[in-house]
C-alpha cells in the first residue's frame, strides 16, 4: 500500500548527504593526477544509491498506482481513509517497505566493495608500472 514511502525517505536523505559530500569535496579536491583517476569520490558512490533507491521507489509506486492504492485526490493513499487500512499500511511500511530498503542498501555495499576491489587493483598495477 505505501511501502514505497520508506526508500523514498532514504532517497531523501541520502540525495542531502550526497549533496554535502558533493560540496565536501569540491572545497578539498585531495590528491590530483593518476592516484585520483583511480579513486571513485564517495558523492559518486552515494550517487549510486539514489539511482537504486529512486528507481526502486518509482517502480513501486507505479505498481501501487496500477491496481489502485495510490489514486490522485486526497488522501493519495487508498488505505489511510479508514483507521483498519492505515493500520495495515504502517504494518506493510514497516516490513515491506524496511526490508525493500534495507535489501537495496545492502546491494550498494556490495557494488562498494566491488570498487574497493577494482580500485585496489587499478593502484596496484600502477604502482607495479612505476616501479618497472
Amino acid at each position: 500500500m505505501a511501502c514505497f514511502l520508506v526508500p523514498t525517505a532514504e532517497a531523501l536523505v541520502i540525495s542531502a548527504v550526497k549533496k554535502a559530500e558533493s560540496v565536501k569535496e569540491k572545497k578539498n579536491p585531495g590528491a590530483s593526477g593518476e592516484a585520483k583517476a583511480e579513486k571513485i569520490p564517495f558523492s559518486r558512490k552515494l550517487s549510486w544509491l539514489t539511482g537504486l533507491l529512486w528507481g526502486g521507489a518509482f517502480l513501486l509506486a507505479f505498481e501501487h498506482v496500477w491496481h489502485g492504492e495510490v489514486v490522485p485526490f486526497f488522501p493519495f493513499l487508498t488505505a489511510a481513509s479508514n483507521p483498519e487500512d492505515a493500520a495495515e499500511m504502517l504494518h506493510e511500511m514497516a516490513t515491506t517497505g524496511v526490508t525493500m530498503a534495507a535489501a537495496v542498501t545492502v546491494v550498494w555495499i556490495g557494488m562498494l566493495a566491488a570498487s574497493a576491489i577494482i580500485e585496489r587493483r587499478a593502484r596496484k598495477a600502477r604502482e607495479a608500472k612505476e616501479g618497472a
